[in-house]
């Protein structure tokens, strides 16, 4: 059957574009809805800045009268001219196991971004490094965490017959939660407190959490601006209050520490209860009674997933990844988590992926961002 590509312009359209992938996964065990509020938000451009510095393009596949696939086009300008590069990214691709579909908006993306004047196009990728990034290559068995893609895997097979091939791999570690805090930490922690200034800042509420967001997310602009982690584009101090906003309200406030230095946040680490069981359940439709379905299964997890964190470059091989780990180690404890979910750690970051390791840490995901010369 003939495609038919037609560019997203209403909110009809829209939301086609957005509750597409509940249907195609609709078997699919692993896969998690995404939180559909948060979906209306991200692709307003009204409500999301990053529409202002990007250009962007929805694209829907029809197949006579049926909705067969999606895509989403961007051009972040303000990496772009940070890095000196002429990229494009293309994200949110969902279909059936059609390889035509897949080959035809692709191939369409990629026309859109030479008429652009781009040379590169990268993916999966959102706006930033805080969207779900990359294609899921191993690790199938497990179930998605709230900010990852789930694919097939013959979505990968689809890709690269297409010519794309890699750019950068994240390892996903499992640690399990110990019962006792190792005793190398106890040591380095001690240390660390011992003969820094340092004070630890933990939280009960979440409106205690709230008037750090902008010192916490600023130091995070900071130190991946400085560590030039890929992809990362900072973020305005609106963008980081839009962020905040997206977690918040699952947010348990006993999982974000931070160590000040004279009142600076000189590090800081945030994790988040598990809770994909929940947004399955709720179908990501948190009203009027999914947001309970949720809550109750961030309750039970015994799984905690760590989301974000960083350390002021000044202060690094102080203990200060000691003091946090400690702190996050005993909440974890008295939460009743098991195991933790370490997020995205790029290949290239040998430092970091052998700590995972030394503490008994297990590559159970491995995602993989494609590129193609244009």
């Amino acid at each position: 059957m003939d495609i038919e590509l037609r560019e997203v312009k209403t909110r009809k359209d829209l939301k086609r574009f957005i509750y597409l992938p509940e249907k195609i996964h609709a078997d699919h065990p692993n896969w998690v809805h995404p939180i559909y509020m948060d979906e209306w938000n991200y692709f307003n451009p009204k409500k999301n800045e990053a529409f202002s510095y990007c250009d962007t393009v929805l694209l829907l596949a029809y197949q006579g009268k049926k909705v067969a696939g999606r895509i989403m086009g961007i051009i972040n300008s303000r990496y772009n001219e940070y890095k000196n590069e002429k990229t494009a990214r293309f994200g949110y691709l969902e279909t059936g196991e059609d390889e035509e579909v897949v080959r035809t908006l692709l191939s369409r993306l990629e026309d859109w971004a030479r008429e652009k004047g781009m040379t590169k196009m990268v993916g999966p990728y959102g706006f930033s490094d805080q969207d779900p990034e990359g294609f899921l290559i191993e690790g199938f068995e497990n179930r998605a965490t709230i900010a990852t893609y789930y694919n097939f895997e013959w979505m990968l097979k689809f890709v690269e017959k297409l010519g794309y091939t890699k750019d950068v791999d994240y390892y996903v570690y499992k640690l399990d939660v110990p019962k006792e805090v190792p005793e190398i930490y106890k040591k380095v922690y001690e240390r660390a407190i011992r003969k820094g200034n340092f004070e630890v800042l933990e939280f009960k509420k979440r409106k205690e959490v709230k008037p750090w967001v902008v010192p916490i997310l600023s130091l995070m602009n900071e130190c991946y601006m400085d560590s030039n982690i890929y992809g990362y584009t900072p973020l305005s101090e609106k963008e980081m209050k839009d962020l905040a906003a997206r977690y918040l309200p699952v947010l348990d406030p006993r999982f974000v520490k931070a160590v000040l230095v004279d009142g600076e946040v000189a590090s800081f680490i945030v994790g988040i209860p598990d809770m994909t069981e929940g947004i399955q359940k709720a179908r990501g439709r948190l009203f009027p009674f999914g947001f309970l379905k949720v809550l109750r299964a961030a309750k039970k997890t015994k799984q905690l997933d760590l989301l974000l964190g960083a350390i002021k470059e000044k202060y690094r091989g102080r203990g200060l990844d000691a003091i946090m780990g400690i702190k996050m180690i005993i909440s974890a404890q008295e939460a009743g988590m098991e195991f933790m979910d370490t997020h995205h750690e790029l290949e290239e970051n040998v430092r970091v992926r052998a700590e995972m390791e030394r503490l008994g840490g297990k590559i159970y995901k491995i995602y993989r961002v494609f590129k193609k010369t244009l």
